[in-house]
């Protein structure tokens, strides 16, 4: 009881701080229930800030979350990539949250280091500057060398931050129990799953060897695209609580005067943008979920470098045939193909009618019918196609609201670089190569054959459960007649055996046709 009245008490404090900046709001789109929205109107009516300027509600909220600190400036960045939850004005304006926070002493960052380590400051860089050159609400960034010589970026995560992002994390749980239990519309929205995906953000957040991992997989996956790079991670100073990499001596993306006077070809910039995304989406699906202008430089000789990757999304390859199936229906107007691939995906229930579904599809798709595509968002459209899942009880992919809210930013950048720039010209490459090597007959075979062999190597394991499981029934008392159990062991191995032959000749079969067709 005394742990309900804890989150109370603390859900109060947050609800008088959205009362201040007049960003109540979100406690209303998320159906309260009656009573404990009631109680908090009444305790926080006192708290309510009388805004002179209009100010939308998206940047009220954003100020709000700010105040309220790192936990839920990260909570604001999640939300602006569930358009389902709050509105889609009010997750853009999520989008420019600012995740910037006074700097702690650069005596703090050492001690940490030292402590992280275990050596002297001294022992590890030449070189470290006290003055941090970046601070947000989970970490700071400090200039330093290495003892080899490698001029780095040093990212120290801020003291405290761990307790608390667990206090608020609980909280967060709390709420989403109450909501899934008493307030049944808040349901297909899956709280407390949410709460759950948001929790792992932060665990992996808090661990900057993660990051780590997610930087150099990056790197790899980049490795020889032309324009384009992701720094180095210096992995003997790297650790939990701190992150290595080589320093970027550049241009913050941002600075577009400066690029401009560098003589830097925006245009091709930003082409190099969107291929990049696009590959690392359709072909790796593994992207870096946080393009904005604080996370992207251009270096010295001209590329696009991408920093910050605490933040990434992943698309498994089921996903990324469904997403381009989808955005190839809208481009063709086989909006019947469209609402197949979800009933096939399982975003919709299977008990609705998919030509229904398919009529909503076309309510969005014909409007943009016949346009120029460059007046065409590949983002809004997929905002558009979230906007109908209330209608149809599509149950919330949390991936594909990050890609959708991803793109919206990679977007914006790409028409901040070049405003004529046209996505649907620069993508067909990416998209179409992806689909020639995942959705042709060679694709289906070369995915069957190794489906084949997967199964084929779980035999053994298969076989091992069904004794175990005999055994089993035999230490709870089911025993069996001696030829019973004789009989069964020979079907059995029949069983067995005749898989596995049928299974072999499925996969020789299935990869003599895919040598015959390369």
């Amino acid at each position: 009881m005394f742990g309900a009245v804890g989150h109370f008490l603390r859900l109060f404090k947050i609800a008088r701080t959205l009362a201040r900046h007049d960003a109540m709001f979100p406690l209303d789109l998320l159906a309260m229930p009656p009573a404990l929205r009631t109680s908090l109107g009444v305790l926080t009516v006192f708290n309510r800030r009388q805004i002179n300027a209009p100010i939308p509600p998206g940047e009220r909220l954003a100020r709000a979350l700010e105040e309220l600190g790192p936990t839920f400036i990260k909570l604001g960045q999640a939300l602006a990539t569930r358009p389902d939850i709050v509105n889609a004005e009010v997750a853009e304006a999520l989008t420019r949250l600012q995740d910037r926070l006074p700097p702690f002493p650069g005596a703090e960052a050492r001690a940490i280091i030292e402590d992280e380590l275990g050596q002297p400051v001294e022992a590890l860089f030449t070189q470290f500057d006290d003055n941090a050159v970046a601070a947000a609400s989970i970490a700071q960034v400090h200039k330093a060398v290495t003892i080899d010589g490698l001029k780095v970026a040093v990212k120290v995560l801020r003291p405290g931050v761990r307790e608390a992002f667990r206090r608020d994390l609980g909280t967060f749980f709390w709420f989403a129990r109450l909501m899934e239990s008493h307030v049944p519309d808040t349901r297909r929205l899956r709280p407390i799953k949410v709460a759950e995906t948001f929790a792992e953000m932060v665990v992996l957040e808090m661990d900057l060897r993660y990051e780590a991992a997610a930087g150099s997989e990056l790197r790899e996956n980049m490795a020889g695209e032309h324009g384009f790079r992701i720094p180095r991670v210096h992995w003997p100073t790297t650790s939990e609580r701190i992150l290595t990499t080589e320093w970027i001596d550049g241009t913050p993306l941002g600075d577009r005067a400066a690029l401009e006077a560098l003589g830097i070809d925006m245009r091709a910039l930003a082409t190099v943008l969107v291929r990049v995304f696009l590959l690392q989406v359709m072909r790796d699906g593994f992207f870096h979920a946080d393009l904005h202008q604080g996370n992207l430089f251009v270096d010295t000789d001209g590329n696009l470098v991408a920093v910050d990757f605490g933040i990434m999304g992943r698309l498994d390859r089921k996903s990324r045939r469904y997403l381009a199936e989808i955005l190839r229906g809208f481009h063709t107007g086989d909006y019947r193909r469209i609402a197949e691939v979800h009933f096939e995906a399982g975003y919709v229930p299977r008990g609705k009618n998919v030509g229904t579904f398919a009529q909503a599809l076309r309510a969005i798709g014909e409007p943009i019918a016949g346009r120029p595509v460059r007046d065409i968002s590949f983002g809004k459209l997929l905002a558009q196609l979230f906007q109908i899942t209330a209608t149809f009880e599509m149950r919330t992919q949390p991936q594909l609201l990050l890609l959708q809210k991803t793109m919206v930013m990679a977007e914006g950048l790409a028409m901040y670089m070049d405003p004529e720039i046209n996505m649907w010209e620069v993508s067909p490459p990416v998209v179409q190569a992806w689909l020639a090597d995942n959705m042709g007959p060679d694709a289906y075979l070369r995915e069957s054959a190794e489906a084949a062999l997967s199964l084929l190597r779980s035999m053994p394991l298969i076989a091992e459960e069904l004794e175990r499981r005999a055994d089993a029934l035999t230490a709870d008392g089911v025993r069996l007649h001696p030829e019973s159990t004789r009989q069964i062991g020979e079907t059995q191995g029949r069983f067995l055996q005749t898989q596995t032959l049928a299974l072999w000749t499925i996969a020789a079969l299935l990869l003599l046709l895919i040598m015959i067709l390369d």
